[in-house]
């Protein structure tokens, strides 16, 4: 894997962590919340996808319909899925589990289904990030007060999820040939689509949400396209088997801004999972 690409994906992991980070500022619905920065990064990014299709660059046809489409579905599937964990199941299970389990999945089925090829060292190196993430995420099942079998089945389904969205779209780049910006443009496009009947229905609260979010879906809708767009943009150069786990180490970065920001505990264990991550990106990019 060339250092530009692994260095493109580190970037996009450090773009990720941080609008996690601003998502836990939320304080109004979640439904309008997820709706709201949805709109709001689609109004940044169709306009510039409208650009790339009038001047050619993204031809308008039906590998782009369908691509876009289907993306959109399963990126909302994977926002369901962890929502409804998270409702059911302890968020310290789901989380670990569903970051864990996703990139394990897409290696394994970028192997079986897109037939990709690894190196051992670039495997082991994977395997090893996906390591280093479940130092990161600690004992899960430590304090928790429902049924962890729950959580555990929640995380794997949103794992799946994960997996599902990120083959799909790894096809559509590097297969069926579109342009990342104007692709995930016309994903934000459909996902807008999709939510807003049922921001419609929750419109009393609209206002109330965007007044009181307003920080958090800025920050939110500017990173959250630019960490997936670059990852898209990696994804033509390397296989995704290695971009999924790679991508992951957001959760490295995640748990240190939570230490610094939230003055959560369990530095060391933070600090040996980071490094071991580091050990796996070093594998992953010989």
């Amino acid at each position: 894997m060339q250092p530009g690409t692994i260095a493109i994906v580190l970037v996009a992991a450090v773009a990720h962590a941080v609008w996690n980070m601003a998502s836990k500022y939320k304080r109004g619905d979640t439904f309008l919340f997820v709706w709201a920065y949805t709109c709001a990064s689609a109004a940044l990014c169709v306009p510039i996808g409208i650009v790339l299709v009038a001047t050619g660059a993204q031809p308008l046809s039906w590998q782009f319909a369908v691509g876009s489409l289907v993306s959109a579905a399963l990126h909302l599937a994977y926002s369901l899925t962890l929502q409804a964990g998270y409702d059911r199941a302890d968020l310290s299970v789901v989380y670990p589990v569903a970051r864990g389990t996703g990139p394990v999945l897409t290696m394994l089925f970028a192997i079986l289904l897109l037939g990709e090829r690894l190196t051992a060292l670039a495997m082991l190196g994977s395997l090893v990030i996906v390591a280093g993430i479940v130092v990161v995420a600690g004992n899960p099942f430590k304090g928790i007060q429902r049924n962890p079998l729950q959580g555990v089945l929640w995380g794997a389904a949103t794992g799946a999820a994960i997996a599902g969205y990120t083959l799909w779209d790894s096809y559509s780049i590097v297969s069926l040939h579109l342009a990342p910006v104007s692709y995930y443009a016309g994903t934000l496009l459909l996902q807008t689509l999709l939510l807003t009947p049922g921001a419609v229905r929750r419109r009393d609260l609209i206002s109330a949400t965007v007044r009181t979010d307003a920080a958090p879906v800025l920050t939110v809708a500017v990173l959250s396209p630019l960490a997936y767009i670059l990852v898209l943009t990696a994804m033509q150069t390397a296989p995704v088997a290695l971009v999924a786990p790679l991508r992951e180490s957001s959760i490295v970065i995640g748990s240190l801004l939570a230490w610094r920001l939230f003055h959560e505990n369990h530095l060391v264990r933070r600090i040996t999972g980071a490094g071991i991550v580091l050990a796996g990106i070093a594998a992953v990019s010989l």
